[in-house]
């Protein structure tokens, strides 16, 4: 593997692991500040919503930034502000403050997701075999996911959802740093 295909690899595994800790538990903690499933369901439009349209506007953004690093700046911003909206879940006590959470969300994901998939893309050792490129990455994601998740139940379950915020954001925020080794690699 090349040393920036690595970098975008383990980042985003790192990013992963983070975003996983919440998992399923996602709906209980809606409920707990007064959500309905109603509200749950909003919460997950809004964030599909603001992903889907700001995606589309971002990548084809994103396009005309290939010189000077623009497109890695682009996705080391959506990470630091997915790992600001992770902190965001902290100030949470109602589905509305929720709605704006996910929103945030959604534009870190959109800033991060279409830049990293073509950098990944751009980056990848094996031009003859894309398919182990992309299988790598789809499965240590969903690996490192079902990891997430587990322990993200034991520190809801033994601590609280603050607890859980709080390791989130930090994770993220880690992978944010780790991520942006790819402005100083050629």
């Amino acid at each position: 593997m090349t040393p920036r295909e690595k970098n975008l690899l383990w980042a985003a595994n790192i990013w992963y692991f983070g975003e996983g800790l919440l998992g399923p538990l996602f709906a209980v903690f809606a409920q707990k500040i007064g959500g309905n499933i109603l509200d749950i369901t909003w919460a997950w439009s809004v964030f599909l919503l603001v992903t889907g349209i700001s995606i589309i506007i971002i990548g084809r953004f994103a396009d005309s930034m290939v010189r000077n690093g623009g497109r890695e700046k682009i996705l080391i911003a959506g990470y630091a502000l997915n790992a600001l909206c992770t902190f965001g879940y902290l100030l949470v006590s109602s589905p509305m403050q929720l709605l704006l959470v996910q929103g945030g969300l959604g534009l870190a994901i959109a800033l991060s997701a279409p830049t990293w998939l073509a950098l990944y893309s751009e980056n990848s050792h094996v031009k003859k075999h894309d398919t182990y490129a992309w299988a790598l990455e789809s499965g240590t994601q969903r690996i490192v996911v079902a990891v997430a998740i587990l322990l993200g139940g034991y520190i809801v379950s033994h601590y609280s959802f603050a607890t859980l915020f709080i390791i989130m954001g930090c994770v993220q925020v880690v992978a944010t740093l780790y991520q942006a080794r790819i402005l100083v690699r050629t």
